[in-house]
């Protein structure tokens, strides 16, 4: 069997994604391009030889419509017969964008692909795209009469069924801040990160971050409506223990382990599973626990088996969620500090998160490891790589 391996993988550093974050005066497509470029030149790639390169972004309106993809193809300077797309799978949008370029080269489709994604929340706000319209339509909503609800709801009724309280869920995020924050300080992120502008540390981790400081921050979601409607939720969601608004991108640079040794290069790590799955869209969370079941039963491998795992950190009762249900090590998981301490930037994650388990896996001497991502609409999608 044709196997896809990861050649390498790299990001920006994170920036607020507000008017004055480090990265908000560079256009996205500029963002995507300067990882695009960075990839080609630390691998020595021919940008010639790539027969596709496949990037997810959430929010595609404004500066990142028209398939930024594309675009920054052609700001990366590749040449204009390299193609590229867009594609919309939420917050797992990168990581999807990984599984369809390992999917193409295990296919004999394509060789040599791309994958990877952006996200400026800065410039391209969240929910900028709706514009007052109505994203579902009239049938999901007769599906659902009693009403969908957003991301943030949905975690306060995880951390409520699950029994999480608004204390463990500070210490969780007071414990994301600590481990970036010590990695950062080592240099750990060094390798995975392309300077952008002179820009080249994570801007969203707070060294110093406690669980008494947290404490003071209000409840991000409640509203007395939502309060009558959910009479369960303790009301402990806040944007201390939240992932915040964040600018960036990333990419993985794609292909069969026959193809590497042909082109000279040395592949870091390959690809063992994929899966995606669909979950409740009410708690619309939960499916990175479904989806870390499939994958591992694909990989023939048990959690036991896995050496680290990079589980995204979009609400802290997610990852708490995930490790009570799939039985997971705590010492295992964000290794390095997660969303909450690094930043989220939507589209880009995925492959964020894969360039930081590559380098987890090496720094540790760690075989195998485990990314998911849970995603708007009751989605989940998850991958196992092993280092080679």
């Amino acid at each position: 069997m044709t196997h896809a391996v990861i050649v390498d993988a790299v990001r920006t550093a994170t920036g607020k994604g507000k008017p004055g974050g480090a990265l908000s005066g560079v256009h996205p497509v500029d963002l995507f391009a300067t990882t695009l470029r960075a990839l080609a030149d630390r691998t020595g790639l021919d940008p010639a030889t790539l027969d596709d390169v496949v990037g997810g972004c959430v929010t595609q309106t404004g500066e990142q419509t028209f398939n930024v993809t594309r675009n920054a193809v052609l700001a990366a300077g590749f040449p204009e017969s390299v193609p590229g797309v867009t594609i919309d799978r939420q917050c797992g949008s990168s990581l999807q964008a990984l599984q369809f370029a390992a999917a193409l080269v295990i296919s004999g489709v394509q060789d040599v692909v791309i994958a990877g994604g952006v996200e400026s929340m800065s410039r391209a706000p969240m929910f900028s795209s709706l514009v007052g319209k109505d994203p579902r339509g009239p049938m999901v909503n007769a599906r659902y009469p009693e009403g969908l609800v957003d991301q943030g709801i949905s975690a306060e009724l995880i951390a409520a069924r699950w029994g999480f309280t608004r204390e463990q869920l500070d210490e969780f995020a007071a414990a994301s801040h600590e481990k970036a924050a010590a990695a950062q300080k080592e240099g750990l992120f060094a390798d995975e990160i392309v300077p952008v502008g002179g820009h080249a540390t994570d801007e969203l981790v707070r060294p110093g971050t406690t669980v008494e400081k947290l404490a003071g921050l209000n409840a991000a979601f409640r509203s007395d409506e939502l309060a009558a409607r959910f009479p369960e939720i303790g009301w402990c969601i806040t944007a201390g223990n939240s992932s915040p608004l964040t600018d960036g991108a990333s990419a993985a640079l794609v292909m069969s382990q026959e193809r590497a040794a042909q082109l000279g290069l040395t592949p870091r790590a390959r690809i063992l599973a994929t899966a995606a799955v669909g979950s409740d869209p009410l708690l619309m969370l939960t499916g990175v626990i479904p989806a870390t079941e499939k994958v591992l039963a694909k990989a023939g491998l048990t959690i036991d088996q896995i050496d680290a795992y990079e589980v995204n950190e979009a609400f802290a009762p997610v990852p708490m969620a995930w490790a009570r249900d799939v039985h997971a090590d705590p010492e295992r998981l964000n290794i390095r500090g997660g969303a909450i301490a690094i930043g989220h930037p939507l589209g880009g994650t995925g492959t964020k998160l894969v360039s930081t388990l590559l380098r987890v896996l090496e720094g540790t001497g760690g075989r195998t490891g485990l990314v998911a991502i849970c995603e708007g609409g009751g989605m989940a999608n998850a991958m196992v790589i092993e280092r080679l």
